[in-house]
């Protein structure tokens, strides 16, 4: 490839999307490490400034990373999800081609505050589970996930049953319905503790999902709150227009 001076094109542009056609066709691989700013400045006859502009924005849209010391290296390909759907962390897994994984590192019994009451449609001081799992996909860490459960809804669950896919249980052992639910989902970073379960390092951008799953009664299953790793991650929802 040549950068063309001549066209209307910004020269970085024209650099960043011949770097990002080589990741997408295959012909740099997650985790190879890069040509230096000063190779590529060299290759390509511009500036080391119009180089950083392009591996930057590379860098900022996810096909590439930075590591101190080390380079930039193609990133891994990021696994998205819909939004358009209620489904469990395991069942979009298997659906993006991955095998799930999950580490329960938290089970406990616990009466609900007043927020958790109200939010979860229990009495106040009623018995709710407290699930601390960790989620993966292809062994790599993917999410920290804590979830809510009342005990009176799912009375036999145990540690080990939430080593396995919650909604599975819910369906297919139990034959309950889940029918919908509610997510919000905001920019945060990892703190001490998450970016040690998620391997990632502190301060990391994450997405942090917060929501309610409820059953086909309309009475809430579970408040679950994510953090999913901003490297790893995207979500996506599909929009339509509507009456104005």
């Amino acid at each position: 490839m040549k950068i063309d001076k001549e066209s209307p094109l910004p020269i970085y542009y024209q650099l960043k999307e011949f770097l990002k056609e080589s990741i997408e066709k295959g012909e740099w691989l997650p985790g190879q490490l890069i040509p230096s700013e000063r190779e590529l400045s060299e290759r390509f006859g511009i500036s080391r400034m119009t180089v950083r502009q392009a591996v930057t924005d590379l860098v900022r849209d996810g096909y590439l990373k930075r590591q101190r010391g080390k380079g930039t290296f193609v990133a891994e390909k990021k696994i998205e999800r819909s939004l358009g759907l209620v489904t469990g962390f395991t069942e979009e897994m298997l659906l993006r081609g991955h095998v799930p994984g999950t580490e329960v590192k938290g089970f406990a019994v616990l009466p609900a505050d007043p927020e958790m009451a109200q939010l979860l449609q229990i009495e106040e001081g009623a018995s709710i589970y407290e699930i601390k799992r960790l989620r993966l996909a292809d062994g790599i860490p993917m999410a920290f996930e804590t979830n809510y459960i009342p005990v009176e809804r799912l009375p036999g669950l145990t540690k080990e049953k939430m080593e396995r896919s919650l909604f599975e249980y819910v369906e297919n052992e139990l034959s309950l319905t889940i029918s919908h639910g509610r997510r919000n989902i905001e920019a945060s970073i990892a703190r001490k503790g998450e970016s040690h379960i998620l391997g990632i390092p502190e301060g990391s951008p994450v997405l942090l999902i917060r929501g309610i799953t409820y059953f086909s009664d309309g009475k809430p299953m579970e408040i679950v709150k994510s953090i999913y790793r901003g490297d790893r991650y995207t979500f996506t929802v599909d929009l339509r227009r509507g009456s104005t």
